[in-house]
């Protein structure tokens, strides 16, 4: 990157998570200070730090994209809906799952790239950038709502897996800047 911006780049969007957001619960505004509690978060805040570090010795811009949760095509098999699929497909009539009552911010990923490449474009965006939905949706909601979409007919045991604990129950993004950015 060092080079790069030595080079003569003088804008750069890079990719972050929500995770770096760690236990803090709510609508997570990018105001907030990173808090990440699982490795994958920490990597990320380390990587944005240095960009923030390097930005002040270096003249370019830097607009950091911290994505919430996406799904669609290229989506890890052993995520939830995923899971979800490969169970509809089995004609299993029970997917266990948790209680589903956590609130998430789910996106298409089509919709995430285009949120993404918008940002990227819009000038003068800098700094940290929320790409969310700004919407919380139950787990449980997402999952029926799937189901419902795709004709799929299973029973939820709900409660079968406890809540990951490096996830708080509530935890959603503010999309405030991303839609200021945009406008």
């Amino acid at each position: 990157m060092k080079a790069m911006v030595q080079g003569g780049l003088s804008r750069v969007a890079a990719v972050g998570t929500c995770l770096e957001y760690g236990l803090q619960s709510g609508p997570l505004a990018e105001t907030l200070p990173a808090r990440p509690v699982t490795p994958y978060g920490l990597g990320k805040d380390v990587l944005r730090r240095q960009l923030e570090a390097l930005s002040r010795t270096l003249p370019f811009s830097l607009l950091w994209c911290r994505l919430f949760y996406m799904y669609g095509p290229g989506q890890a098999r052993g995520s939830l809906l995923p899971l979800l699929a490969a169970a509809a497909a089995r004609g299993d009539e029970v997917f266990p799952m948790s209680g589903g009552e956590q609130l998430r911010d789910y996106l298409p990923v089509e919709t995430v790239a285009d949120l993404l490449a918008r940002a990227a474009l819009s000038p003068g965006a800098e700094g940290i950038v929320n790409v969310c939905s700004g919407r919380p949706v139950s787990v449980r909601v997402l999952v029926e709502r799937w189901m419902t979409e795709n004709g799929w007919r299973m029973r939820l045991e709900l409660g079968r897996y406890p809540y990951p604990d490096y996830e708080p129950l509530a935890f959603w993004g503010d999309a405030s800047r991303l839609f200021a950015v945009l406008s």
